[in-house]
């Protein structure tokens, strides 16, 4: 049953959580991911009544079901335009979507790794120094990398700051460009009480590096699924230029 017509239409592999209740993770990517004319193609990671924010939640480890979901689309030769990788919740998850990226990507496949970490300057409470270790070598294979302040200092073990210059933040992005990515947003820089902005960080085949901080008027409070969202549209926006 390979390629029988699988895959004539652009796909992005949705690697998350899928949360009921909240407007986050797998909830709010796919519906965007199909209104921008892509089809939204979701492994789930693990299942929440409502995200983590909340003081209480049903949780359900989708790790063991993982493998054999994604053993059958081999069988149907599927391949993807995007690989978008959000929430892993351990170690056997991120050796999984490794296998995934090394065995779906192909010379016409973006790979958006985003490495949902932490926020305010702490890890969640599943990150172990083991893990961050492990997300690491996941964000070596991608072409993207989309993390918040926390998890750019994570990800390169830089003490955590609550303002940041130009300049800090370009020795951050290119830090994380030593691990392999060579496109960089680092997203939710708070500038004081008026401003939220992004830094953008890419280098060039020749060496040249191109990067600027890209600011906007912060509007209301801090909101859950904002980083699936962004994450979501860079990966689309990306498989609209494969050819």
């Amino acid at each position: 049953m390979r390629n029988m017509g699988h895959n004539n239409q652009k796909k992005v592999a949705a690697i998350n959580d899928l949360s009921g209740f909240g407007r986050c993770s797998t909830t709010v990517l796919l519906p965007i991911i199909s209104y921008m004319g892509v089809q939204c193609c979701p492994v789930i990671t693990s299942i929440f009544s409502n995200h983590s924010g909340y003081d209480s939640y049903f949780f359900d480890d989708c790790t063991d079901k993982m493998q054999p979901y994604i053993d059958e689309w081999r069988k149907l030769g599927l391949e993807f335009e995007g690989i978008y990788t959000g929430f892993l919740g351990s170690h056997r998850q991120i050796d999984i979507v490794r296998r995934f990226i090394d065995d779906f990507r192909t010379e016409r496949t973006t790979v958006i790794v985003d490495p949902v970490m932490g926020d305010g300057g702490s890890a969640y409470s599943t990150y172990t120094e083991d893990m961050c270790r492990d997300m690491r070598r996941l964000v070596s294979e991608a072409d993207i990398v989309t993390p918040n302040v926390t998890e750019a200092c994570m990800l390169t073990g830089t003490e955590y700051r609550e303002k940041y210059t130009d300049a800090q933040l370009h020795e951050l992005a290119g830090m994380i460009a030593q691990l392999g990515p060579k496109k960089i947003v680092i997203t939710g820089i708070r500038q004081g009480s008026s401003y939220i902005s992004n830094y953008v960080y890419e280098e060039n085949a020749d060496g040249s590096v191109n990067a600027r901080r890209l600011r906007s008027k912060l509007v209301g409070t801090t909101r859950c699924g904002t980083g699936d969202i962004f994450a979501s549209i860079i990966s689309v926006s990306y498989t609209h230029l494969t050819l």
